[in-house]
């Protein structure tokens, strides 16, 4: 498939802005049950300030995907069949809890923590959506698994867990070394499940072949041309035209950036006491998870490049 950044940046950035909620909720849980010492209201006024600039500016990148963004309140009409809908109801509602959680902090209301309650049920429910849209489609296999909304969860909230503690080191210090141990810990889950989906597709045979896609059942068949006298939507939409080395080269480097670089900066910034080297953790997982939701998105094999492989 043809990776669109306008996805890659709504995906990697609404996921970083809901596991950053997830990290804001769960310290107030922690705090409520005694379990953690409470931090200032500055920490979840300016954690759903960020997080909503995060969700913000995914939502704005999704506009440039759009061929008439003035009727992009109609893709919302089929939510009863349609992921894609269900993730455009979600994403506005869950961005309205988050400024209501923030809100209720800035104002003091002890029901700050039934409002992040349902906040975090959106937020869940932002994460089921995005991936299911992408799971649903059976004739892609590489996405046709559970694991792709599992992973849309766990990179989502080890970005964002890795934020918080960025975040937690100015905001709320004493914070700072447990949310970096959870952002290790998630970034390692995360990793351990995108192996597994990366496992899983390198064993993945195609269901198609070049037989079945024109209807011919000889057994050699070589095509010698496209049918066209140049591209189409068909050879721009549904292909990445890169070559082979350098889609793997793409997957070592996200390999790399998104999980045990941000992993060795987060442990150091924790052991030294250094607040930039979880900055920068968490600016290289970003890098890393662009590249991730990249290659996710190239490594789809679309039934129709059976037909158009060849442009003569």
């Amino acid at each position: 498939m043809h990776p669109a950044f306008s996805v890659i940046f709504l995906t990697t950035l609404i996921g970083a802005g809901q596991g950053l909620l997830l990290a804001l909720y769960a310290v107030e849980l922690g705090a409520r049950f005694d379990l953690l010492t409470p931090a200032a209201p500055f920490f979840f006024i300016g954690g759903s300030v960020l997080s909503l600039a995060l969700l913000a500016a995914g939502l704005v990148a999704s506009f440039f995907h759009l061929g008439r963004p003035e009727r992009a309140w109609r893709s919302a009409a089929m939510w009863r069949t349609s992921w894609l809908a269900r993730e455009v109801i979600a994403l506005p509602a869950f961005m309205a809890a988050v400024l209501a959680y923030g809100a209720a902090h800035y104002l003091g209301l002890t029901a700050s923590a039934w409002i992040g309650a349902v906040a975090a049920v959106l937020c869940l429910a932002l994460f089921v959506c995005t991936g299911m849209i992408y799971a649903c489609l059976k004739f892609l296999q590489e996405w046709h698994t559970a694991l792709t909304p599992v992973n849309f969860f766990l990179l989502g909230t080890a970005s964002g867990l890795t934020l918080a503690a960025a975040f937690a080191a100015y905001a709320a210090p004493p914070l700072a070394a447990l949310l970096g141990v959870a952002a290790a810990a998630a970034t390692a889950l995360a990793l351990a499940t995108r192996a597994a989906s990366l496992a899983r597709n390198a064993r993945i045979r195609p269901t198609s072949s070049l037989q079945t896609a024109i209807g011919i059942k000889h057994p050699r068949i070589a095509q010698k041309s496209q049918g066209l006298m140049g591209g189409s939507f068909n050879t721009r939409e549904f292909f990445h035209g890169a070559s082979l080395r350098a889609v793997r080269a793409v997957k070592w480097v996200f390999l790399l950036l998104a999980f045990p670089l941000p992993m060795l900066l987060v442990i150091a910034g924790i052991t030294q006491g250094a607040s930039a080297l979880l900055v920068l953790a968490f600016g290289v997982q970003y890098l890393g998870l662009l590249a991730e939701r990249w290659f996710f998105l190239a490594q789809a094999r679309h039934p129709q490049n059976l037909y158009y492989q060849v442009i003569s």
